[in-house]
């Protein structure tokens, strides 16, 4: 489980989802048993005290009205596509649940920016827009082989890294499939390496949570 202040007050956690249950009972031990309504994202529970816990169902899950309905469907074994891009590197993967069944990782050279001036920084600007786009030109064709074939079983796609990355991945038209199985969640992650990838299976799984307690 981990734990981050979230914008606005409150605090996000993760957690995976074989654990969310006893969660919810902490939660109702600490703040008193809460009422559950079901939102658009999950399920809100609201506590005697004040508190609230927004459970924000992980990508692919089905909609739940109550908590053993939505702890029964958090932990049910989904097949999810995975896309980490940053600048110059990708982490393709599929997973079964929890395990990574499929995987690629690929690295192409992009230059950093450069402080020089003139016809010099505008050829040299040129050059790495030029690696830019081999690199998601790369990318693309990579997605096309591993996870085209997986569109029509994959209940989400999660993304990570740099959504500018992500989007130019997807604004090729061969992976239109992709598009709506696109999940909104998109993983911090940092440059794409196959640990990383490994990594980004539990926080594509998570539940995330959005803890407030009263003022």
């Amino acid at each position: 489980m981990t734990s981050r202040p979230a914008a606005g007050g409150g605090r996000w956690v993760e957690v995976d989802p074989g654990r969310i249950g006893r969660w919810v009972e902490g939660f109702a031990d600490r703040h008193g048993p809460p009422t559950t309504t079901a939102q658009e994202y999950g399920l809100l529970l609201a506590a005697p005290d004040g508190s609230t816990a927004e459970l924000h169902a992980p990508p692919g899950s089905p909609a739940s009205v109550d908590v053993a309905g939505f702890v029964a469907a958090a932990g049910a074994p989904r097949r999810i596509g995975l896309l980490l891009a940053r600048k110059g590197a990708v982490a393709l993967g599929v997973a079964e649940g929890a395990d990574l069944v499929v995987s690629k990782v690929d690295t192409r050279y992009v230059q950093g920016r450069t402080a020089a001036g003139g016809w010099s920084q505008h050829r040299f600007a040129r050059r790495r827009d030029n690696q830019a786009k081999a690199a998601l030109g790369d990318a693309a064709d990579l997605a096309v082989r591993l996870l085209l074939p997986e569109a029509a079983a994959l209940a989400a796609l999660v993304c990570g890294g740099d959504r500018r990355a992500v989007d130019g991945v997807l604004a090729d038209r061969r992976l239109a499939p992709l598009v709506p199985l696109r999940a909104e969640r998109l993983l911090d992650v940092p440059e794409p390496r196959h640990a990383v990838l490994v990594a980004a299976v539990g926080a594509a799984r998570a539940v995330r949570i959005l803890v407030r307690d009263p003022v």
